[in-house]
């Protein structure tokens, strides 16, 4: 007989927790601590919400024999990336009563709000569910958000791929009435909560849900904005003549690794065939359930589905999503990504609506002094009638502009000045960078990203501009640990933190997303990270050929070798 796995502690709390309700209500009201019980910690993020400290506080706060200060960090689902004026109201309204005056827009097309208390937590959640939005599987081993292609002008095509990344959502949020019972007073506000009468299941995930986080993203070629290869589940849209006719399935892809454990690596997903547009939520579940019960529930280190297939192999896997869905996918339908980023300025449609991408550095919606574009979105969000989407490169755009509110929306832009065309205002490498929140409130990052990462680009954007590189798009992304939110392995240049003040950069992914970097040189300080890319910047503009991508080049000229698979990252 095999001997009985080990589960690992998240696993037998999830089993103890009937469906996630945990001791959840007890730690809420708790007078003695902002923090939650230990266990609760774990329940908290199936709900859309992380447990924090302000790190910058915490030596002086002991020296004063005083607790962390604790706060809570949600993250609001926002399928396919697009919200209305109302719900954008409503967040900017929440950042300042409950959170710390600041929005971020994440790289998955979500709202996050930072600096909630613990005795805030129930009347922010209950603010935006008012809004129809909600936070359930914002976190947690369960489908996150699910991210969509979030360009309007690929209508109606793009009108199709989001209305699949709704169902694919709505079908995959958990069924549990934990959340409508500890946040809403039991009163459920969309279909997925259970029927009055009903007694809590989830026939999708069971009792203890997935071994690990799960995410999907829907994309359409050319433009590969969501980087759906990064993901446990990528649908590649296919189009004929016009007309959505169904997806390319790629599975596997995963950023996360642990330093010094070389069987953690990051990996990009592999396509395995091609499923019919009304075949797709279906498909989606059985990868779903697969992952559910093949999954690695021993360690957490191990448990995405990425370590899944390469256990199993492929062919294997495939095999059982044939069987399970019973019929076999088809072969893959030939598709092309061209590029990963966003581009920025206006659009206009033939019927005259227009569109706005901005960039937003770092994601984050905040004023400071001189450029107050928190302000100014909330002043448009008073007379748009269009909707506002987020982008997986943590921009947005304000689309479906009327044509009589264009003029206004710009005058507002530039009284709180806020850049319009970003082209002639930031470099292409400022435009094209991604940062993670990292310090002060990440519990995992040992190095700054996204309050450090602008200065750090004051210095490179000099050296870009030496050589004549200052409108050629270069991918750059930073994270403050090897955990990969800000999709790290996927920038030509990736800066991973490995302690306060150093990282490990990374040359050599594809400018479309379709491979992954190399690790270049290990430990390096801000001087010794220019130091490194200044004579392989002044060799890109020198010798580069025609159109040749810097991810393309640094592999031409020998300073990384490719990385072909997961498997040989680390090589």
């Amino acid at each position: 007989m095999a001997d009985t796995p080990k589960l690992s502690e998240v696993e037998h709390v999830k089993e103890a927790s009937n469906y996630l309700r945990g001791t959840l209500a007890e730690s809420l009201v708790n007078p003695l601590t902002g923090a939650l019980y230990p266990d609760d910690t774990h329940l908290i993020k199936f709900h859309g919400s992380y447990q924090q400290t302000d790190r910058d506080l915490d030596s002086e706060r002991k020296r004063q024999k005083l607790e962390p200060l604790y706060s809570l960090m949600i993250r609001v689902r926002v399928p396919g990336g697009i919200a209305s004026p109302a719900q954008w109201l409503r967040m900017d309204e929440l950042a300042d009563e409950y959170g710390n005056h600041t929005l971020k827009l994440t790289t998955r097309q979500a709202f996050q709000l930072h600096g909630v208390l613990k005795r805030d937590l129930k009347k922010t959640i209950q603010g935006f569910n008012e809004a129809l939005l909600d936070s359930i599987a914002g976190c947690g081993d369960v489908n996150r958000n699910v991210m969509c292609n979030p360009n309007p002008h690929e209508s109606p095509l793009h009108a199709a791929v989001y209305e699949v990344s709704k169902q694919i959502s709505a079908h995959l949020t958990p069924r549990t009435s934990a959340y409508w019972d500890l946040w809403l007073n039991g009163e459920p506000q969309f279909t997925s909560a259970p029927n009055e009468g009903e007694e809590d299941a989830e026939p999708i995930y069971g009792k203890t849900y997935l071994p690990r986080k799960f995410k999907i993203a829907l994309a359409i070629p050319p433009y590969n904005d969501t980087d759906i290869f990064a993901n446990d589940l990528g649908l590649i849209a296919i189009e004929e003549r016009g007309q959505l006719v169904g997806f390319n399935v790629a599975v596997g892809g995963g950023m996360g690794m642990t330093f010094g454990m070389p069987d953690t690596y990051p990996r990009l997903a592999d396509v395995i065939g091609f499923v019919p547009a009304d075949k797709v939520v279906d498909a989606c579940e059985k990868i779903v359930t697969i992952q559910r019960d093949w999954g690695n529930r021993e360690n957490r280190k191990f448990s995405r589905l990425k370590y899944t297939v390469d256990r199993v192999g492929l062919d294997v896997f495939k095999a059982e999503l044939n069987q399970r869905l019973g019929f076999p996918v088809e072969p893959a339908r030939p598709y092309q990504f061209r590029s990963s980023g966003d581009a920025y300025g206006w659009s206009i449609q033939a019927d005259g609506r227009a569109h706005l991408t901005l960039f937003v550095e770092g994601g984050r919606v905040l004023d400071r002094e001189g450029y107050t574009l928190k302000t100014a979105l909330r002043e448009i969000a008073a007379f748009h009638t269009g909707d506002f989407r987020l982008t997986g490169n943590q921009n947005l755009i304000i689309a479906n502009i009327a044509p009589e509110h264009r003029l206004s929306v710009q005058a507002m832009l530039q009284q709180h000045g806020v850049a319009i065309e970003a082209g002639k205002e930031y470099t292409a490498l400022r435009r094209g960078a991604l940062a993670c929140v990292a310090l002060p409130t990440c519990t995992l990052a040992f190095a700054e990203a996204e309050r450090y990462l602008p200065e750090l680009l004051d210095r490179l954007d000099r050296v870009i501009r030496q050589q004549g590189l200052a409108q050629n798009d270069i991918l750059l992304r930073m994270t403050g640990c090897p955990n990969g939110c800000a999709r790290p392995y996927l920038g030509e240049i990736g800066l991973v933190g490995r302690a306060v003040g150093r990282y490990n950069l990374y040359l050599g992914a594809a400018f479309n997303g379709e491979r992954m970097n190399k690790l270049y040189k290990e430990m390096l300080d801000e001087d010794g990270i220019v130091r490194e890319l200044t004579p392989l910047l002044a060799d890109y503009a020198q010798n580069r050929q025609p159109q040749e991508r810097f991810g393309d080049f640094v592999i031409r000229q020998g300073y990384v070798q490719p990385t072909a698979s997961g498997l040989t990252f680390h090589e």
